[in-house]
């Protein structure tokens, strides 16, 4: 962990983490997201054939069609300038998913989605090097880690900084997906000025860097003394369980006893990535359930050493084979704050469900729902909520989080530093005294009311 006793944070901005910029990891990470995947069945394939045609269709389309061509017809005939007919219809399809009134669900343009795909390079991109959250009421954009020597850390950008502009153009109330592809990321070794708002300091700032090839582990860890591990998992992408079992696996030969898992302004990523983590830590067992719109729904969980999910129906949707049935029953503590979301909650909720880890800090953000990305035909896309999930002993934590066994603010201090010192982290040291004072506590007993799930 590059040797300093030192970790990355972000600021405790409110309630500002929902949507996860491109900028670190797959570009439309939002909490958990799947594309295409179980649960919209044959429609990610080839969308965009049989919408008229759906069994539950709550717009009138015949009505909205007529009123859409008088409109049309008012514009050919009376309107003053240009029209520009790709913009108008993307307008429509944004609109449509904007009336849904989620901020989760968005239209993407082909170009938009192209622009996407194409930026999701897993740990590895040419950007600034800043983790960047979008409150997704207000849309603003924040800066919630900062990575060292990267350009953006070298131009002196700081945790809670305000995303305003980039290159003059102003970006407030944007999809922070589409900032990030469109405007933050770019060629290798070409400018960009980052305009952010420092509240700390009631001023503007112009950042100017150069855009660089950056890596960044998603999994990062250390010996914090001779019983004590500490892993830093920054978000849940493709690479993230791989990462994991290494860190795990070192810090076991390296005398571990106790361990800190630190979840702090992890926004989450994908879903199988933070159940494979559990499966690794936990006994056999249910380790997450969702729910669709049609009351079906699938469950995650472990068996002889493999992790699978299952439809309700008992279809096997997919196994994730595990080289060994690995369990760690170790005190464990993990550290989460209330920038902690989605996928890092639902590995939060399972291992504490199985009695395997006790959470410190603050309340987590409280995001219980899944996005899948569905592709058209015609190249555009949409990114719509469709499902629910639950944690092992069935609690919903959308809207409310999870809350902490120990609760503990981070020193007001701390909160704009980039890095900060183990020994000077309050919620580091606390957890340390929760393992060593209170260790009794962890039980590793499969969690009451859970039925451990099984296939053919």
């Amino acid at each position: 962990m590059d040797g300093k006793n030192k970790f990355w944070k972000g600021a405790l901005v409110g309630a500002l983490v929902t949507a996860f910029a491109g900028l670190i990891v797959i570009g439309m990470a939002a909490g958990i997201w799947v594309v295409g995947k179980g649960v919209m069945g044959n429609q990610a394939a080839g969308a965009g054939d049989g919408l008229a045609t759906a069994s539950e269709v709550s717009l009138d389309v015949d009505r909205i069609s007529q009123k859409m061509e008088l409109i049309q017809k008012i514009i050919s005939e009376n309107y003053l300038f240009e029209e520009d007919p790709e913009m108008v219809e993307a307008g429509i399809f944004t609109g449509m998913m904007a009336g849904l009134g989620d901020p989760y669900s968005t239209y993407y343009t082909e170009g938009d989605f192209q622009e996407l795909m194409e930026n999701s390079i897993e740990g590895e991109y040419c950007g600034i090097g800043a983790l960047i959250s979008q409150n997704r009421e207000t849309m603003l954009m924040t800066v919630i880690r900062v990575f060292e020597g990267t350009p953006c850390a070298e131009a002196g950008m700081l945790p809670g900084d305000a995303i305003i502009a980039v290159d003059g153009e102003n970006v407030a109330g944007m999809e922070l997906d589409l900032v990030v592809s469109n405007y933050i990321r770019g060629e290798e070794n070409t400018e960009v000025t980052v305009t952010v708002y420092r509240e700390s300091t009631d001023e503007y700032l112009d950042l100017t860097m150069k855009r660089a090839n950056i890596e960044t582990p998603t999994v990062e860890h250390e010996m914090l003394d001779d019983s004590v591990g500490y892993i830093l998992v920054t978000q849940f992408e493709g690479v993230t369980a791989g990462q994991f079992k290494e860190a795990v696996e070192d810090l076991e030969s390296r005398g571990m006893e106790k361990l800190i898992i630190d979840l702090r302004n992890n926004p989450g990523g994908l879903l199988d990535a933070a159940v494979e983590m559990a499966a690794y830590l936990l006994p056999d067992g249910t380790i997450v359930r969702t729910e669709y719109k049609n009351g079906k729904g699938d469950v995650y969980f472990s068996e002889d050493g493999q992790l699978k999910a299952e439809s309700d129906a008992g279809t096997r949707l997919n196994q994730y084979p595990i080289e060994d049935s690995h369990e760690l029953d170790i005190p464990i503590a993990i550290l989460v704050n209330g920038n902690s979301a989605s996928a890092s909650e639902v590995f939060a909720g399972a291992m504490r469900d199985f009695s395997r880890a006790e959470l410190v800090g603050t309340t987590t953000f409280g995001k219980g729902i899944v996005q899948s990305v569905i592709p058209f035909t015609d190249g555009d896309a949409i990114k719509i909520t469709t499902a629910h999930y639950f944690t092992p002993n069935g609690f919903d934590l959308h809207g409310k989080g999870l809350e902490p066994d120990l609760e503990v603010e981070l020193s007001e201090e701390l909160l704009q530093q980039t890095a900060v010192d183990f020994s000077e982290d309050n919620q580091i040291q606390a957890a340390v005294e929760l393992l060593n004072g209170e260790a009794a506590g962890q039980t590793g007993e499969t969690p009451e009311n859970i039925e451990t799930q099984q296939t053919d």
